[in-house]
């Protein structure tokens, strides 16, 4: 996927991202962590072709990123979600070229949790106004169009900050659950990168790859991040990472 990668602002800019070489399987699910700014959400928009490494290869199912079918590999969600004044509807399709059923579209909404607003709003058909509705419930909507979306990797970018921790972990384990789709995650909880087959760390000029089990275990700067948190009685406890 990613071949000696890296990546520069400007040309006396120290690289974001150095001689990354990523391999990630269909149906993998990673979780990209680090410090604030050390580039992470850079690294997701390399993935997704907005932005062109300075050295190396990008490459989905095997085709460059940067060609003219990349929308039809990828769909990246990022933190601030899009949503326009049309029908709930029209706002879940925008990413789909082809007609969607009513079916396919509740189905959708109940897999990443977007059910109780849809019924709140008076179903698919129902008028959207985004200033009516609260961060986080544009978040549900924005995660479901791309749930329907075609692309066999969706690039999750900070994309559920606005959700509690159950509704994350819900939207994280449908996307996680799409047949073949592969999906990368921008943590900030800690549940977060336990849920994930790999967790990739960024520290600066050094990574760390591997399960969250084998960091904590072999990583130092894993370690401080993720601050030696335990769960409390049933699970409920889970801060954010110091991201």
């Amino acid at each position: 996927m990613l071949d000696s990668v890296s990546f520069a602002y400007g040309p006396h800019s120290a690289p974001v991202v150095e001689g990354l070489d990523l391999v990630l399987p269909p149906g993998a699910h990673l979780a990209v962590v680090g410090p604030s700014g050390v580039g992470k959400s850079t690294l997701t928009a390399l993935v997704a072709g907005l932005l062109e490494p300075g050295r190396g290869v990008i490459r989905i199912g095997g085709r460059p990123v940067d060609g003219p079918d990349r929308a039809e590999l990828r769909v990246l969600i990022p933190q601030e979600a899009y949503v326009v004044t049309g029908t709930l509807a029209e706002n879940l399709c925008m990413l789909r070229p082809d007609p969607v059923s009513e079916a396919e579209l509740l189905a959708a909404a109940e897999a990443v949790g977007l059910t109780p607003l849809l019924e709140a709003l008076g179903g698919v058909a129902a008028p959207v106004d985004p200033a009516a509705l609260s961060a986080g419930e544009r978040q549900l909507i924005a995660l479901t169009r791309a749930y329907l979306a075609h692309a066999p990797l969706a690039l999750l970018d900070e994309a559920t900050c606005h959700l509690d921790a159950a509704a994350e972990e819900r939207a994280e384990r449908a996307f996680a659950a799409r047949p073949g789709g592969t999906l990368v995650v921008v943590a900030h909880r800690i549940s977060s990168a336990r849920r994930a087959d790999r967790v990739l760390l960024l520290d600066g000029r050094h990574t760390a790859y591997g399960t969250h089990a084998e960091l904590v275990d072999r990583s130092a700067p894993y370690r401080e991040l993720v601050g030696g948190w335990t769960p409390g009685p049933g699970g409920r406890s889970d801060p954010a990472l110091a991201l």
